[in-house]
């Protein structure tokens, strides 16, 4: 049967993640850069153990049976008092616990975006963000950034431009701190600047900040949502990188308008988080567990990703460039015009088994072929530095090959 005739014309724009593709076909003795994932140590396995033993003798049948919609009471007072340690404040009714963040990126699109309307995002941003929306066929702009994050004098420009063309834009989509994929933090200055345009413009932010707690230099930077004055920003997190991915749990933080829409466009989508990943998150952090884990977690990052910046320095050809992120998971590194890192790719991992994630996806329009994300949180040091020993071999020999 020819299924394809059957297809709602919205999937036409569904694409494959390139992330999970990635994971599927690399080999145990491929060394992979691809995936955002946790280094496996950090997840505190004896503390769960016992946490988990006492959720199931403290209450099982509330942990085993379907919850409600917006999150148990008591883990939406947990985040909204674990919250507050960033300056942000919130009621248990302005938080929505979301499987995984990822859920909340759809949830925006669920509710906010119809055909042709307007999401500024920084350029690039999260590949899986643009995947979750480009279902919606919004109209994607990008602002790009620097070292110091996404260029708002830029933003302002688009801003007025699209407002003069009658554009409707429904939210201005920003990683703040430790960006996906450059590790770039926006500046202070920059981040009120953000805030006074959107107050100006009458518009929302969308702040998505699963990496402040892996900031590696000393930092002055205050999350949009604990500058919010007037309750335009929508703040997302995740205990996937503070906790454990296998979870699958995160939270949206706003208004207690936005968070009722969110609650009723998750009724049909999953009816629940699961209310066992949310009782054992509870207790961890009940248990001081995550705070308490937190340091070892920051320290291990911020030596992978010396460990790999002093890789790039030592094996990388001329003409490489890569960030320095100040914190989070991963490096961008740009190669010279020439070189296509999605054909790279293919040539890294049949021919040197080393893998990563090419970058054009990170980009609104896909245009920029020569980019990639490395991540250095997964690997082991001793993988961190014969992968970029084996990624250099073979940038060298396809930029020779393109000359």
């Amino acid at each position: 049967m020819d299924i394809s005739r059957l297809l709602a014309t919205r999937a036409q724009f569904i694409s494959a993640s390139e992330v999970r593709e990635l994971l599927k076909w690399a080999t145990a003795d491929v060394i992979s850069f691809g995936g955002g994932l946790p280094d496996p140590s950090t997840f505190p396995i004896e503390d769960m153990k016992k946490v988990v033993e006492h959720v199931l003798e403290a209450y099982p049948h509330k942990a085993l049976q379907y919850g409600p919609t917006e999150g148990i009471i008591e883990l939406r007072q947990e985040i909204a008092k674990f919250s507050a340690h960033s300056g942000i404040v919130a009621n248990p009714e302005n938080v929505i616990i979301t499987v995984g963040s990822q859920e909340a990126l759809e949830l925006l699109g669920r509710v906010f975006i119809n055909p042709g309307d307007v999401i500024i995002t920084e350029n690039p941003t999260y590949i899986a963000a643009l995947q979750a929306w480009r279902v919606y066929q919004p109209r994607l702009i990008g602002v790009p950034i620097d070292e110091n994050g996404m260029i708002v004098e830029i933003l302002e420009e688009k801003i007025k431009r699209l407002t003069t063309e009658g554009a409707k834009i429904k939210f201005i989509y920003t990683i703040p701190t430790a960006q996906n994929p450059s590790g770039v933090t926006m500046s202070q200055d920059r981040r009120k600047y953000l805030l006074e345009l959107v107050e100006r413009y009458d518009l929302v932010a969308v702040e998505d900040d699963p990496y402040s707690y892996f900031l590696f230099e000393s930092i002055n930077v205050t999350p949009l949502k604990a500058l919010d004055k007037t309750n335009r920003v929508i703040y997302l997190s995740t205990a996937s990188k503070i906790f454990a991915p296998g979870l699958r749990l995160g939270w949206a933080i706003a208004n207690e308008d936005v968070i009722k829409w969110f609650n009723l466009a998750k009724q049909s989508l999953n009816l629940n988080t699961s209310n066992f990943a949310q009782y054992v998150f509870l207790e961890g952090l009940r248990r001081n567990i995550v705070l308490k884990n937190l340091p070892h977690v920051r320290d291990l990052y911020k030596r992978k990703r010396d460990a790999m910046l002093a890789a790039l320095e030592t094996y990388m050809p001329p003409g490489i460039e890569w960030t320095r992120p100040s914190g989070g998971m991963f490096i961008w590194v740009t190669a010279p015009s020439e070189i296509d890192t999605k054909e790279l790719l293919k040539y890294a991992v049949t021919q040197y088994k080393v893998a990563f994630i090419p970058g054009h996806g990170f980009f609104v329009d896909q245009s920029v072929k020569n980019a990639m994300r490395l991540n250095f949180t997964y690997p082991t040091f001793e993988q961190i530095h014969e992968g970029i020993r084996r990624l250099s071999m073979a940038l060298r020999e396809r930029y020779d090959s393109t000359r």
